[in-house]
């Protein structure tokens, strides 16, 4: 049984929202604010957490910015009455998995809890390995063989190198993505994708063995320049 932590402090909706995880099968905890979420993160294990952004004591993006810091990789979908894209982006860039705006539908918050831990379960033990280079899913490290210097990414950042180095050559549109990683639908604002590359291609501007490549008008590809050796 998977255990769920809400972080919610509009009382009812809190209680709606464990009410429906807890008829879905999950064991669900519940907590007011960032400092009691920390507070049973400390102490309990838990798979994945759902967050809203605006609570007392500690908000929702500090909550996910401790967290990231920390080493702290569960999945986190944060809850906001903000639609503004400059709101997503920011929570995205601390590292949240997936953002549902407010008022949400019970039974799509469902459907996206199950989408992230599905994403969990799946490769955890996969590793792509080029001539000087290792991607390691479990760990979403990026190790360099030569130096071993070993570098934890974020994880939507692993899991869009990932993507396109373990299928290099095949062209990935930014909605191919939006809807892989982050479990999106059509109208959200590709530019987060954009975004995220531009985040990867940065640290990984070392990496001989790989280019994240651009092509115009439809998205991006991975291409491998030293040989795939395992």
């Amino acid at each position: 049984m998977f255990a769920i932590l809400v972080v919610e402090d509009d009382w009812s909706l809190q209680k709606v929202i464990s009410t429906k995880l807890g008829q879905e099968g999950y064991h669900v905890h519940v907590a007011s604010n960032g400092q009691e979420a920390l507070n049973y993160l400390e102490n309990t294990h838990i798979d994945l957490m759902v967050a809203d952004i605006m609570m007392p004591v500690m908000d929702g993006y500090s909550l996910v910015k401790l967290l990231r810091e920390s080493g702290q990789q569960l999945p986190i979908l944060m809850m906001t009455a903000k639609s503004q894209f400059e709101s997503l982006e920011e929570a995205f860039q601390l590292g949240v998995d997936d953002y549902l705006v407010k008022p949400i539908i019970l039974s799509e918050l469902v459907l996206r809890i199950k989408a992230l831990l599905r994403r969990v379960k799946l490769e955890h033990e996969q590793e792509l390995q080029l001539a000087n280079c290792k991607l390691q899913y479990q760990s979403l490290t990026l190790t360099d063989l030569k130096t071993g210097r070993i570098e934890q990414l974020p994880p939507k950042e692993f899991y869009v190198l990932y993507k396109l180095l373990i299928t290099p050559q095949k062209i990935f549109t930014r909605l191919d993505l939006l809807d892989d990683i982050w479990g999106m639908e059509e109208d959200y604002d590709e530019r987060v994708v954009d975004a995220c590359i531009k985040r990867i291609r940065q640290k990984c501007k070392d990496y001989q063995d790989f280019d994240i490549i651009t092509i115009r008008g439809l998205g991006y590809k991975g291409q491998i320049n030293h040989g795939q050796t395992s």
